[in-house]
């Protein structure tokens, strides 16, 4: 088994909050919060084939000048992920069949292909539901898989109920289309395709048209709401209305405003966090979106509902809900009230600053210090800290920004490179935070 180098357990300004961390990253000054335990809840954020010290694992990289000897460099990189996440898993008291959802990027095909064999090795008969995007570079430039994960620990009322779809078999790739546990209900992502990896029936354009009726990015989208993700809720004993969060990897952001036009057609009256991001590819080069959602079950303990925060309308995309210990912000860019990006007139210039992480980081943590004083926690109970860059370099002004409001408080951070630019030109970060208040 793979074990965490030098981490140490730290306890969160909230005692129900159990935290791992790495107290320099790689000999720097973050302190990377790679793990942590809220209640039942763990969250295990990040995690590329690195050993917190210097880089790539000394037996990911294999026996110097012979870096083929042995499995596949990738499935080396599998590998160590997922041996180190149960090692993690067990020191809380529980393993990769408590998961409920996992999160993928890779940088090409080949990634997941060896990620798929390692992960049919580790977690066997069942792997949760799972999204995997292609993107253009990990959190660090040798990488090329990044998985964060969401499990809980077992006990009375928390045991996980596998749920699939009548008439349909599992996916080639192994993952449940959904799970419940106690209230919630964990949809895979899903794309706008059938059973046999072909788009679904109306879908797909006619070869020969250049337009008629909605556009082949509007049709999946519909589909994609309409054919997959109703019915896997309905299969779980959900809705539509009991969605607490989605997050949606768009490929381009000119189709953002037709996928808010077509969203709000099911949502307008629905409210549910939103987090849009771009995406490089997919499984299949024909997708243009995919989606994966959070709800409650239909006759919930818990309540939904809205969080009133004061984030300008231009620097989200939708609502923060809450339900019960959980909080689920949209996903956040940097954009003032009156429309500006903090920094964005000395970035360039200041580059060698990391100007545009710091300026923007700064603000996208007030917006997320903001929620958590609107919930009645502290910054201490982020529990996943999610940003999408458009230049990974930028990460080092955030975390720069983050000791600037949290001190020596671990980051809890898992950071990607997106394709740019995002809608607003000017911005180069989303964040998206995922806070406990239990």
């Amino acid at each position: 088994m793979v074990q965490p180098a030098q981490a140490s357990t730290r306890v969160a300004p909230t005692a129900a909050l159990t935290v791992k961390a790495v107290e320099r990253l790689a000999g720097s000054g973050t302190r990377f919060a790679y793990a942590v335990k809220a209640g039942p809840w763990i969250f295990l954020n990040g995690h590329e084939a690195f050993d917190f010290e210097r880089g790539l694992a000394p037996e990911v990289e294999g026996p110097s000048g012979h870096r083929l000897n042995g499995r596949p460099p990738l499935r080396r990189e599998a590998d160590y992920i997922l041996q180190r996440m149960r090692t993690i898993l067990k020191e809380f008291g529980c393993d990769l069949a408590n998961a409920v959802r996992v999160d993928q990027y890779y940088t090409g095909g080949q990634a997941v292909h060896a990620y798929h064999l390692a992960r049919f090795a580790e977690f066997g008969g069942y792997i949760p539901p799972s999204t995997s995007i292609i993107m253009p570079r990990c959190f660090t430039a040798r990488t090329n898989i990044h998985t964060s994960m969401i499990a809980v620990v077992p006990g009375k009322n928390w045991t996980i109920e596998k749920i699939t779809l009548p008439g349909e078999a599992i996916s080639a790739s192994g993952y449940n289309p959904a799970v419940v546990v106690n209230d919630f209900v964990f949809v895979a992502g899903n794309q706008a395709f059938v059973e046999s990896g072909e788009l679904g029936p109306g879908v797909a354009m006619p070869p020969a048209r250049n337009w008629g009726g909605e556009s082949a990015f509007r049709r999946q989208a519909h589909y994609v709401i309409r054919e997959r993700l109703e019915p896997s809720l309905k299969a779980a004993g959900s809705a539509l209305e009991h969605s607490l969060k989605a997050q949606v990897y768009i490929r381009g952001v000119d189709n953002f405003p037709d996928f808010i036009d077509v969203w709000s057609r099911y949502f307008r009256d629905i409210p549910c966090a939103l987090t849009l991001v771009p995406a490089q590819d997919y499984s299949s080069t024909e997708s243009m979106l995919e989606i994966n959602l959070i709800a409650l079950k239909t006759g919930a303990t818990r309540r939904k509902e809205v969080v009133k925060v004061g984030i300008p309308a231009l620097a989200t995309y939708g609502p923060c809900l809450r339900a019960g210990e959980l909080v689920f912000p949209s996903g956040l860019m940097a954009i003032t009230d009156d429309g500006r990006v903090p920094g964005a007139d000395n970035a360039a210039a200041f580059a060698a600053l990391a100007l545009a992480g710091h300026a923007q980081g700064a603000l996208l943590h007030r917006y997320a210090e903001g929620i958590c004083e609107a919930v009645g926690v502290a910054m201490g109970n982020v529990v996943r800290a999610q940003y999408f860059l458009t230049d990974i370099r930028d990460f080092a002004g955030v975390a720069a920004a983050w000791s600037d409001r949290c001190g020596d408080g671990p980051h809890p951070f898992a950071a990607v490179q997106v394709p740019g630019p995002l809608p607003t030109s000017a911005a180069t970060i989303i964040g998206d935070f995922w806070i406990y208040a239990g």
